[in-house]
């Protein structure tokens, strides 16, 4: 399975048309919506992670830039900020990959990144908003 979190920008001339159903139907991909602006008759912009088979996610590059759509690379980067968190530990039961943990006795809340797929969920559930996700442009594919 191949995955990358892109910024698709949509031409006004394409706003309208089904290209991202198109994308995944033709193409055997799958998406989550990390972000969209989309309105008639102005440029879109969607940013998305997209995954599948590396041939498929390869042809459907192809498709997209056919279709008039720039298609740019994204990094996500998640961040604890330490200075805001209050070391709840709420974080760390719903983390699925264990990225964030509790150092016991001291209740410390470690983060460690290497092992965050950037899924967002702590940062919905953190009360002081101490986890904070950032979107870095990357290069156009």
């Amino acid at each position: 399975m191949y995955s990358r979190m892109l910024r698709l920008r949509f031409p006004k001339s394409v706003v309208d048309k089904p290209i991202v159903c198109n994308l995944v139907k033709d193409f055997d991909l799958t998406f989550n919506i990390h972000q969209a602006r989309v309105f008639p008759r102005q440029e879109g912009t969607l940013v998305m992670e997209l995954s599948g088979h590396r041939k498929n996610f390869q042809n459907g590059m192809r498709y997209l830039k056919q279709s008039g759509v720039k298609v740019e690379t994204m990094g996500q980067d998640v961040r604890r900020n330490e200075a805001v968190c209050y070391r709840c530990g709420l974080c760390t039961s719903i983390c699925p990959t264990g990225a964030l943990s509790i150092k016991r006795p001291e209740m410390d809340v470690l983060f460690d990144p290497a092992k965050c797929t950037a899924c967002e969920l702590c940062v919905s559930v953190c009360p002081p908003r101490a986890m904070e996700v950032s979107f870095n442009h990357q290069a156009a594919l």
